[in-house]
């Protein structure tokens, strides 16, 4: 973790952003460049990030690029012994008073939590998790997000708690409706429904190489010659928090190649308020 004195003025609405940045550093130079300026015209409060490359150490060079005093980095080797090349972070302009990692047992998934002081009274709580990969519900997932559920509940009912990340699974799936026993989906609040999609992006069609193992892929997992897409992230809060605003965001492709994104996920920003209770 990397601080430095940094001054909020605003201690009750907060900006968050949730992104898988993908750690492969394919077209790593150019995605960059569209990451930050889409990161900049937002200019989040909070950043969580998944997929953060361990060797590139993708997460620092973020948050140096966006002026962000405070990071903590979650490192599945720390954590549960894993040699994934990617981990977790999260970036705040609030000042982070503690911190911890939850080994989340299967596939060297984690997930990592930051309580970020707001002022002297306020304190909020940052969740940010990748969870197990599998088409539709599945077993290991739901037991997952259930260890971060009965891990977050032992915060106190007043503390403002928001849960984000790549949940690798889709709006009707076992997984997101335990989470949402808990917790309510910031973009559903909003708008009334999920995104349409958060993934994947058309970088994933940015050579014919990926183009052909996307294929491959669509048939053999959906059974289908459509290219699946679907909303694998989300903001979850709990009831001490408002949506003032939700979005998708980083959906949008470089001037010179359609192919082009930031990642192959979209990101999400969501402005929120406390309730004072």
């Amino acid at each position: 973790m990397r601080c430095r004195v940094f001054a909020k003025n605003d201690n009750k609405n907060m900006k968050l952003i949730t992104i898988n940045i993908l750690f492969k550093l394919n077209y790593w130079t150019q995605r960059r460049e569209l990451l930050i300026a889409g990161l900049k015209a937002e200019n989040p409060d909070i950043i969580a990030l998944q997929e953060i490359s361990l060797s590139e150490d993708t997460a620092a060079w973020i948050a140096e690029q966006l002026n962000i005093p405070y990071i903590y980095k979650a490192v599945p080797k720390e954590v549960c012994n894993s040699d994934l090349p990617f981990g977790l972070a999260i970036l705040s302009r609030y000042p982070i008073e503690k911190t911890a990692a939850l080994n989340l047992e299967h596939q060297g998934r984690i997930a990592q939590y930051a309580q970020l002081k707001l002022d002297d009274h306020k304190s909020i709580v940052i969740c940010n998790g990748h969870y197990f990969w599998h088409p539709g519900s599945h077993k290991k997932r739901n037991k997952q997000i259930q260890m971060m559920l009965n891990w977050l509940s032992e915060f106190p009912e007043t503390m403002p708690i928001i849960s984000v990340g790549d949940f690798n699974g889709t709006p009707e799936t076992s997984g997101i409706a335990l989470v949402k026993e808990k917790y309510q989906s910031a973009y559903q609040v909003y708008h009334g429904q999920e995104p349409e999609y958060t993934c994947p992006t058309p970088l994933d069609q940015i050579s014919w190489k990926k183009r052909i193992r996307q294929f491959w892929r669509t048939l053999i997992f959906n059974r289908s010659w459509k290219v699946w897409r679907g909303t694998l992230d989300y903001i979850f809060i709990n009831q001490r928090l408002q949506v003032k605003d939700c979005r998708v965001i980083l959906n949008q492709p470089a001037v010179n190649n359609r192919y082009l994104y930031p990642s192959d996920h979209f990101g999400i920003v969501a402005d929120l308020e406390i309730i004072n209770r």
